[in-house]
């Protein structure tokens, strides 16, 4: 019972940031469904107006080419993670674990914008020459996205691979089973909370991604949050000239 007890106070402060960002974006949803009067702070009655001007033919290939790249993030991102996560979990050499562990983490130590700017060293022939090109091209885009997604992916799929009881691979190596098909019938479903998890965020993590399709998109590659930026862009410059614009005509008169 004091267990019990300890559990629930100790997930209290995680349910109440939760209950806090629900409530975010409770309201958000909300107001997306609220008609908006120009020129007032107050809004209308309920309208479906915003969602259709968000599904105009002119922002659909936006969000198309937004959940296919963040699909591809997250498959390509699990594929490459999981051989490293794995040998994080289940390596004995306490060398190589912190080894792994370092080099997961040290990309967090560096800015967005600064592992940004290497990838465009890299994938601007300045370091490799490619076959094909790969800077300002989607390819390049899935790239970065891949190469940001890896540690978080890694740190997830790890502790979900250490929580595996190795008694279970090794029963099932007794009776008989390959190493692959130890792999695809036990140690895969086993970390699949892992996966899962980690495929969640990945993906809600690229569909907001903006400074990295930003850089190496170099502005012929279009996602949700870069669109978004062009548009608060015009919102402003068209509202500095309109400023301008009363300002000079008021002193003209």
């Amino acid at each position: 019972m004091l267990a019990t007890r300890d559990v629930k106070l100790a997930l209290l402060p995680a349910l109440v940031v939760l209950a806090v960002f629900a409530a975010a974006l409770g309201s958000l949803f909300r107001w997306s469904f609220l008609e908006f009067v120009p020129g007032s702070l107050q809004t209308g009655g309920l309208t479906l107006a915003n969602l259709r001007a968000v599904l105009a033919p002119q922002y659909l290939a936006t969000i198309r080419d937004t959940v296919v790249l963040s699909a591809l993030t997250t498959l390509l991102t699990l594929v490459a993670a999981y051989p490293v996560a794995y040998a994080l979990a289940r390596t004995p050499s306490r060398r190589v674990r912190s080894t792994i562990l370092v080099l997961t983490l040290a990309p967090f130590f560096t800015g967005a914008i600064v592992r940004t700017y290497a990838w465009i060293l890299v994938l601007g022939n300045t370091v490799i020459t490619w076959p094909v090109p790969m800077l300002f091209t989607e390819r390049g885009v899935l790239v970065g996205l891949v190469h940001f997604s890896m540690p978080t992916m890694i740190l997830i799929l790890a502790a979900a691979l250490s929580h595996i009881d190795p008694v279970y691979e090794r029963a099932a190596t007794s009776l008989g089973a390959s190493p692959a098909r130890v792999f695809w019938r036990v140690t895969l479903p086993l970390s699949m909370p892992g996966i899962v998890s980690g495929g969640l965020i990945v993906f809600a993590w690229t569909l907001s991604a903006f400074p990295t399709p930003e850089l190496l998109g170099g502005g012929k590659v279009k996602m949700i949050a870069n669109v978004v930026k062009d548009l608060g862009a015009l919102a402003l410059t068209l509202a500095l000239l309109a400023a301008v614009g009363r300002l000079t005509a008021g002193r003209a008169s």
